[in-house]
């Protein structure tokens, strides 16, 4: 096994060790915060939806099961359309719907359809209407190309300024002027990139006029505001909504907004909380009054086929009613989920922290830190995913989880990495210096093993050299040291070199002689330690002082060859 570095590993980690340890560490961290940045700013879309998926998890692992009393949904499903005919009904059936729901005490009536077009029985209907609290739908677009205007807009808020970043329409799709008298809410949808609504605007502005969402007119109706009179002001902390649009009417009662005016969804409900009755089962006065009574009713479609369905974490084919049963419901709550204005500022905390962990983690013994900082890019991610499910069940605040957890991916792997390098290093550093004092096989498995307490030896038949340079004790110490190093230096590489280039290794350099090994003790192995021996005789005795100080012996070199079983190891 080779364990020399590749030369392009090798300069990387010749540049990493350039660098004090801890301050490569944060170096590191800090590099970690760029990649995430890079990556956000490039998959953008690809890991919105997926924060937006698996923020929610939280809302479809323990939703809430208490009954929603005060909405009830009056859907027109397969078994109402079977009964009264297609859709859409004759202005006279849905009279007849308004009046039987009249009837039974309805406090409010909420119709997500739009009524675009005049039909016969329109009086009855809008009369119908008008001796309760109603509000039906009209559309306002936002796409840029959708410029077409029918029907008429009304019922807009008062006190609000159209500008930017608010949601500016650009067409409409609006109720037919007979139902100008009729309250209105604009049912337009915020859809995401996977089909997912998950925001709603809570106004709409369409030539300087704001007109709100169906949920929002839902509110004010219930009020018993004669005018809809509201204002939009900034957050003023950090962890207050971007804005905040308050209900003159209703003192106390705060809607939090993202800064284009958008109102989120909360799907903190499990669907088995709203009732749904069909249409045809109230207008055949089957279902019990007390059910209906002082309570608010939308009525919508929910029949396969009507495209009224947007996808939610309970499901990938809810109908657009229980859309906005759930926003009239947080309104009335005061639980809309939002984030605050210090969200980023939040997470960037939450990315300190995890460095600090990863910092200190790395800093631990070598062993640990490895397993450690492989634990620390799984852990770190479930953390931030759980403080962001605490946070939007206990206080309804969206802090978001995917930025802090990509960051504590890319720093552990990142500082993994990091450790591997340097470790590598540092071995190869331990091999090349055993290997100038040991055999190359011998200093790969000092370098690479791990020490134990058990007898790692074997017995083996080989040939054995023995040279060594004869009176250098006496030499050495009568002459200058660096003399005496340069040659006894020079006696060891040299003979190295010899040994080597006849088949032998160097097992120990011991002050001023050496032994070497040739792993057989066959005559060719004889024969090459001879080699070996004669060669060293011929070549030492040119470089070997020929005249020594007086009172010395002369320099010679002293070889013996000897064959014969060993216990290596």
């Amino acid at each position: 096994m080779d364990a020399s570095p590749s030369p392009l590993l090798t300069r990387i980690t010749r540049t990493i060790a350039a660098f004090p340890p801890q301050r490569m560490r944060m170096l590191l961290l800090a590099v970690a915060v760029l990649v995430t940045l890079v990556v956000s700013a490039v998959f953008d879309s690809g890991l919105h939806s997926f924060e937006e998926q698996t923020a929610a998890l939280s809302w479809r692992l323990k939703p809430a099961q208490q009954p929603e009393d005060r909405i009830s949904i009056i859907s027109i499903d397969e078994r109402s359309i079977e009964q009264l005919g297609p859709f859409p009904w004759p202005r006279e059936t849905m009279a007849r719907l308004a009046e039987a729901l009249n009837s039974a005490g309805v406090q409010l009536q909420v119709y997500d359809i739009l009524f675009s077009e005049a039909r016969e029985g329109d009086d009855a209907f809008i009369a119908a209407l008008q001796d309760t609290k109603a509000v039906v739908a009209q559309t306002p677009t936002l796409l840029p190309d959708q410029t077409t205007r029918t029907g008429l807009l009304t019922h807009p808020l008062s006190g609000v300024a159209c500008q930017a970043p608010a949601n500016i329409g650009s067409g409409h799709l609006g109720a037919h002027p007979d139902f100008a008298s009729i309250p209105k809410g604009n049912i337009t949808a915020l859809v995401a990139n996977d089909g997912a609504v998950r925001e709603v605007p809570a106004y709409i502005c369409i030539d300087g006029q704001p007109y709100p969402h169906l949920a929002l007119s839902s509110l004010l109706m219930l009020t018993g505001a004669e005018s809809w009179s509201v204002n939009v002001e900034p957050g003023k902390s950090l962890l207050a909504p971007e804005q905040i649009l308050r209900i003159d009417s209703y003192p106390g009662l705060e809607v939090p907004l993202d800064a284009s005016g958008n109102l989120r969804v909360s799907f903190r409900n499990s669907p088995d909380v709203y009732r749904f009755f069909p249409a045809v089962d109230v207008i055949n006065g089957t279902i019990p009054r007390e059910l209906l009574e002082n309570t608010a009713v939308i009525v919508g479609l929910t029949a396969f086929g009507l495209d009224d369905i947007v996808p939610t974490p309970f499901s990938g084919a809810a109908s657009g009613v229980e859309l906005h049963a759930r926003v009239l419901g947080s309104l009335l709550d005061g639980t809309a989920p939002y984030t605050p204005k210090g969200a980023s500022l939040y997470r960037a905390l939450l990315c300190l922290v995890f460095a600090g962990l990863l910092l200190w983690v790395a800093t631990a013994k070598e062993r640990m830190s490895g397993y450690a900082l492989a634990a620390s890019a799984l852990l770190a991610p479930g953390f931030a995913w759980l403080m962001h499910a605490l946070l939007l069940e206990g206080y309804s605040v969206w802090m978001g989880w995917l930025f802090p957890a990509l960051y504590a991916i890319t720093a552990a792997v990142t500082l993994i990495l990091y450790e591997y390098a340097r470790v590598r290093l540092e071995r190869s550093r331990v091999l090349n210096n055993l290997s100038s004092y040991l055999p190359g096989d011998m200093a790969h498995e000092i370098a690479y093993t791990l020490p134990n307490s058990s007898i790692a030896a074997r017995r083996q038949d080989v040939t054995l050299l023995s040279a060594d340079l004869r009176n250098f004790s006496a030499y050495g110490e009568a002459r200058p040291p660096e003399e005496a190093a340069a040659l006894l230096h020079y006696f060891f590489v040299r003979t190295t070199d010899i040994i080597e280039k006849h088949g032998g290794t160097v097992h120990e350099f011991k002050g001023d002689s050496l032994l070497a090994v040739w792993n057989a003790s066959d005559d060719a192995a004889a024969a090459s330690a001879l080699a070996a021996a004669l060669d060293r005789q011929h070549t030492i005795q040119d470089v070997l002082p020929q005249h020594p100080p007086a009172g010395l012996e002369p320099l010679a070199l002293g070889i013996g060859i000897e064959q014969g079983p060993v216990l290596i190891g």
